[in-house]
């Protein structure tokens, strides 16, 4: 059995570390925090230690506690980390504790919904993993970037551990190389920060041996949380010291609802399993395996619901010999864009009439999300039928309250229907030309300086230049013939390079 490193002797030997630490400069600490087993506990004992200190030292200087909330958290996991954040700020108060607290959020138009839904990105996989850094790293690096801005360097405080992988073993050692003073190691993305991981030579079992035994200083129970970690494990347990071959709840996966970079959601499935009072979370599971209707192979297979144009309307196809003529898929149409935002306010609805009694106001999409939507849709797409407000009505009953976000326009619902039928209800590539080409030309109607107008209206042309995804790849075929009689000629040949990579562009 390994030696546990959380014995009365080894806890008052990290106190005095992080008491030096913190004593030792005027640099302000950023401090993570999300609700899990490794941030708890180094937030524990940062409190503790700081509190232990006489009065005139305690604050010597401020404690920034930030929790980044993607707004796309396990519903369970979101709840407890937002009546954490308000038990730490009270409990801060009462304490005369030099911490304060901040909850983070991605801005509209990076949220997960608003790429998802209103730009069409396909679900986040392996090859194109577009929601960590816009939902997670953005508003934590900016809200440090703008303590460096004031204070000149920033400290932050993690619960890394070494043992969490091999990866991460290897990084944290490689950076403890570079120490420029003791215990803090250079932040290799960020400048002018350094990191502090008081944990970061703790075991799983040490974790939930010191948080089993000391009691939360927020009072905030850390058995609720184990029984939370116990509920999100297949086998319903939770062992805290056991030896090398025995699984720990310390690997059940805490995360967003609708993460499609895994085969399944196995911590949503034990929750649902485990507890009947958490059988209200089954529709966000079933729109999350909808949304990655992953194939047999576990891979998401959603092509027959992308445009296969990509963001900028152009074909590109594969390079490889198995996937030769199939064309790289961009966005998801119209068509299952508004039906992600029809499913998203249904279940909605259904969880704050009939979901658990003390979040009756429970949300899955902001109304700031809601209006990026609909602005991107309508400026940026040309969709005028403007089907945010009427899908808003159909499902909720109530009328959207921000009708007058957007300019008035001269084509709406019933000029798109009209087109709709002129060039006939299942061709969607000539309907986005005719619609798309007015609507530029409306957008910049009135200005004096109509540079570029004629590039959009090429660059729409040719984005519908094909009559469908069979026309595409026909004439895909027929430039490779082309191109290999004239190779056999020895003529020149100019070909656009194609891309080899699903990846879109960034917005």
């Amino acid at each position: 059995m390994p030696q546990l490193k959380v014995s009365k002797e080894a806890l008052a030997e990290l106190t005095e570390r992080i008491q030096k630490v913190y004593l030792d400069d005027k640099i302000p600490w950023v401090v993570g925090y999300s609700g899990g087993k490794d941030s708890t506990a180094t937030l524990e004992l940062l409190w503790y230690a700081i509190r232990e200190l006489p009065e005139e030292q305690r604050k010597h200087k401020t404690v920034h506690v930030i929790s980044t909330d993607t707004l796309v958290e396990s519903p369970v996991v979101a709840q407890w980390v937002n009546e954490s954040l308000r038990l730490m700020r009270d409990a801060a108060k009462d304490q005369d504790m030099p911490i304060e607290v901040h909850r983070l959020t991605p801005e509209p138009k990076h949220s997960y919904w608003t790429n998802l839904i209103g730009r069409g990105y396909p679900a986040p996989r392996q090859g194109f993993r577009w929601c960590t850094n816009r939902l997670k790293i953005q508003p934590s690096n900016q809200f440090i970037m703008d303590v460096v801005k004031n204070y000149g360097e920033a400290i932050m405080v993690l619960g890394t551990r070494k043992a969490e992988s091999a990866t991460r073993s290897a990084n944290m050692t490689h950076h403890e190389k570079h120490r420029m003073r003791q215990w803090l190691s250079p932040n290799a993305s960020l400048p002018n920060s350094l990191v502090f991981t008081p944990i970061e030579d703790w075991s799983n079992d040490d974790v939930w041996m010191y948080l089993m035994q000391k009691p939360n200083p927020w009072d905030r129970s850390n058995k609720d949380l184990l029984t939370m970690y116990r509920g999100a494990s297949a086998d319903n347990e939770c062992p805290l010291v056991v030896d090398t071959t025995t699984p720990s709840c310390g690997n059940s996966r805490f995360g967003c609802w609708v993460c499609t970079l895994v085969a399944a959601d196995k911590s949503m499935e034990a929750m649902i399993h485990n507890d009947d009072e958490k059988r209200w979370m089954k529709p966000l599971l079933d729109l999350r395996n909808e949304i990655a209707n992953a194939g047999p192979d576990g891979k998401i297979n959603d092509f027959d619901r992308r445009d296969f144009r990509r963001m900028d309307k152009s074909v590109k196809f594969f390079k490889d010999a198995e996937r030769a003529n199939r064309p790289i898929h961009g966005p998801y149409t119209k068509k299952w864009r508004e039906h992600w935002l029809r499913k998203l306010l249904q279940i909605e609805r259904l969880l704050q009439e009939h979901g658990p009694k003390d979040d009756t106001q429970l949300q899955l999409i902001t109304l700031g999300e809601i209006r990026e939507i609909r602005r991107i849709w309508v400026e940026d797409k040309h969709e005028f039928d403007d089907a945010v407000p009427r899908i808003y009505l159909e499902v909720t009953g109530k009328e959207y309250p921000y009708l007058d976000d957007l300019p008035r326009r001269p084509f709406g619902p019933a000029e798109w229907d009209m087109l709709k039928e002129i060039c006939g209800n299942d061709n969607n590539l000539l309907l986005e030309l005719q619609t798309s080409m007015l609507d530029i030309e409306q957008q910049n109607r009135g200005l004096i300086l109509r540079r570029g107008i004629v590039d959009e209206l090429e660059k729409t042309i040719h984005g519908c230049y094909y009559s469908s995804v069979e026309d595409a790849v026909s004439f895909h075929q027929r430039l490779k013939q082309l191109k290999a009689e004239a190779e056999q000629l020895h003529l020149p040949f100019d070909e656009e390079e194609g891309m080899d990579s699903d990846d879109l562009p960034s917005d």
